[in-house]
Order: structure tokens, then C-alpha cells, then sequence
């Protein structure tokens, strides 16, 4: 399979930033504690819950050194302030939710290559000719695509050209990921960024209307909604708390009670990979059954 590996990406980046240079050597301690955690979690011989019970705990346990003990504890003021436009801490879950895609934690994966991870995915297709002189030539092609945190999907190669012999020169071709399953992966969560979500996982089912969209969230900072409202298919509240009050958010002793009392649960995370299990087992769409389901869906 394609994977991916967005957190490991975002601290070599990191350690080459020359803004980062006065947290050289506190990003060197982060790498090496990612190289155990993924070593630790590779290592892992169980299945199913078990296994992905045992996954949350090293999870936490890496997220608690670098975003407490190092970032929060020790870092300049630069990291502390940037930690999320470097993306040191989101990449984490992003990088996590990869290692859910084991054959040991979900059954009736294929065969074949899939793309899983970060990706720019597939939105949608249309065709603007310039003019009737235009529709001769290669044809004019706009490709809507927009980043998701976490894809699930194939990549997709396609041609279109006025020519049945596809000329090179009258052929326009690309290509793109198209993302079945995606999921939206926030730090916190506040209103503005639920309305984007919902913006975006519309757009992603009109280009693939089977497509699942989620949103995996660690701190809640709005009122929850009714997500059935919109083409959201779930929130999960990854710690089942809400964000720390503007004036405490850099307490370092607050930030490490906030992980302490409410770290990642084990039993959200299963829910999210029983959304997955049962996407990947279903089947999508068979027209051949209507007529045994008495209705066309």
C-alpha cells in the first residue's frame, strides 16, 4: 500500500527551518521518540481492539513528550506559538490514523495498491472550451481538488481528447486521487471550522457521491451541532473535552493536566475504525438488486 508518513515529513521540515535553529536540539529528542514510538508500535503482535487499545496508549504517550515535555516545557517561544502552522502537533493524528489501515485491525482490505494518508483528493471535473474552434484541440480541463488530512482512495489516470486515437497532440490527460473515505483532523474545533468542513465533505460527494467524510477532533471549542444537517458524516471528540481558556493554553502545567485528565480514548478511536470496517465491507452501489431491495438505493 501507499503510505505515508505526514508526522515524520513535518519534523525533518522542521529540523531544516532555520527559524526552528534555537529548538535544534529539542526536535533531534522528538525524532528519536518518534522512531521508538513507530518501533513500538510496529512491534505490536495483537488484533483488533486489543491492538488498537494498545496503539491509543503509545499514542499518548508520544503526544504527552512532544507537545508537554518538550514543546510546552521547553521550547522557545517561536515553536510554542507556530507548533500548529509547522503542523508538529495535528501530524501526529494524521500519521496515526495511517497505522489504523492494518490488515490486523481491518479485515477485507485489497489486494491491490491504495492510497492512504494526506492527499490533495478529488472534488470535481468539467470542461470550459475556450470557443467552437477550441473543441478541436486538446480539451480544456478544470480539476477541483482540495488537501485532506486523511484519504482513503486510488489514484485515477485519465484522457479525454476529440481524437479516437488519442493524437498526443489534441490529448489532454492527468491525473488524480480519488478520496472514498476522508477525514478532517483538528487540534481544536471551533464553529468556523465545522462550517468548512461541511463545505468541503459536500463538495468531495459530488465528485464521489459513496464518499464517507469525517471529522477527528481533540478539543471541542464551539456548541456541538447536529452534523446529520449537514454532509458531515461524524465528529469524534477524540479526548471528550473542550479547549483550554484563552489565558491558560500557555500554562505549561495546564496544558499537561489538560493531556493528563483527558487523553485520547481508546473507545472513540474503535468507533472511528468501525465507521472504516464497515465502509470497506459494504457493498456501494448495486443497481442489479433493486428489484430485490424493492428501491433503486
Amino acid at each position: 500500500m501507499n503510505l505515508r508518513y505526514p508526522h515524520r515529513d513535518k519534523l525533518n521540515a522542521a529540523l531544516r527551518n532555520p527559524k526552528c535553529s534555537a529548538d535544534f536540539d529539542l526536535l533531534q529528542e522528538a525524532m528519536i521518540a518518534y522512531d521508538e514510538w513507530i518501533a513500538a508500535t510496529s512491534s505490536l503482535t495483537t488484533a483488533g481492539r486489543e491492538r488498537v487499545g494498545q496503539m491509543v496508549s503509545l499514542l499518548n504517550e508520544y503526544k504527552d513528550f512532544l507537545e508537554v515535555d518538550l514543546i510546552a516545557d521547553r521550547g522557545s517561544p517561536f515553536i510554542r506559538r507556530q507548533k500548529g502552522q509547522l503542523k508538529l502537533d495535528n501530524s501526529v493524528l494524521e500519521e496515526f490514523a495511517i497505522q489504523l489501515i492494518h490488515p490486523k485491525i481491518i479485515s477485507g482490505l485489497p489486494n491491490f495498491e491504495l492510497s492512504i494518508g494526506p492527499n490533495t483528493a478529488f472534488m470535481s471535473l468539467s470542461f470550459m472550451p475556450a470557443s467552437i474552434e477550441s473543441l478541436s484541440g486538446p480539451p480544456a480541463i478544470v480539476l477541483k481538488r482540495k488537501d485532506q488530512d486523511f484519504a482513503l482512495g486510488k489514484v485515477i489516470h485519465y484522457q479525454f481528447s476529440p481524437d479516437e486515437g488519442f493524437n498526443p497532440s489534441e490529448t489532454s490527460s492527468g491525473s488524480f486521487c480519488l478520496a472514498v473515505f476522508a477525514a478532517e483532523i483538528k487540534v481544536n474545533y471551533d464553529k468556523t471550522m465545522f462550517q468548512e468542513c461541511a463545505g468541503t465533505a459536500a463538495r468531495l460527494k459530488q465528485g464521489c457521491p459513496i464518499a464517507k467524510y469525517y471529522a477527528l477532533v481533540e478539543y471541542l471549542d464551539m456548541t456541538p451541532e447536529d452534523c446529520r444537517l449537514t454532509e458531515i458524516d461524524n465528529v469524534f471528540l477524540l479526548r471528550r473535552a473542550k479547549r483550554l481558556p484563552a489565558g491558560k493554553r500557555d500554562d505549561a502545567s495546564e496544558v499537561r493536566s489538560a493531556h493528563k485528565d483527558n487523553p485520547i480514548q481508546a473507545d472513540v478511536i474503535w468507533s472511528f475504525v468501525e465507521e472504516i470496517q464497515a465502509f470497506v465491507q459494504a457493498v456501494w452501489y448495486d443497481p442489479d438488486a433493486a428489484l430485490k431491495r424493492g428501491s433503486f438505493v
